[in-house]
């Protein structure tokens, strides 16, 4: 069985799915690939994910907002949708390719940061799990 490549899908691309991205990368198994993407991509990453996530000992200044591309999509293994617009506008996955939705409010909007960073750490941690892998010490 090929090792997980989990693409998380929002629609800017700049928060909720970078967060998750760069919860994944900390916490996932060696070898595990994650990436995320936006059905609308803004071009950067939120200052306030960036921030969330300093806090909780990841850096993730270094992700970048990006679309969904013919490569991105067909590499996915998993592609965890985080926002109703973005499963509502997520291209059929490709054969073979699983999808699943989580309802994440938005940050900017809604919700706190850190709330749902720690949503996300919650469903991260359970979905490393599902498939079979051991949490990594992110600190």
């Amino acid at each position: 069985m090929p090792l997980p490549h989990v693409l998380f899908l929002c629609t800017a691309n700049s928060c909720r799915s970078q967060i998750a991205e760069g919860l994944f990368r900390a916490l996932a198994p060696e070898g595990w690939e994650v990436e995320s993407a936006g059905t609308n991509p803004v071009g950067h990453v939120h200052p306030g994910a960036i921030a969330t996530m300093k806090e909780a000992g990841i850096d993730i200044s270094a992700q970048q907002s990006k679309g969904i591309d013919p490569g991105i999509y067909e590499r996915a293994t998993l592609i965890v949708t985080v926002c109703g617009h973005a499963d509502e506008r997520c291209p059929v996955p490709p054969p073979g390719t699983v999808k699943i939705h989580w309802p994440i409010e938005d940050p900017v909007a809604r919700a706190s940061f850190g709330e749902v960073r720690e949503d996300l750490r919650a469903r991260v941690t359970e979905l490393i799990g599902e498939l079979g892998g051991k949490i990594r010490n992110s600190r």
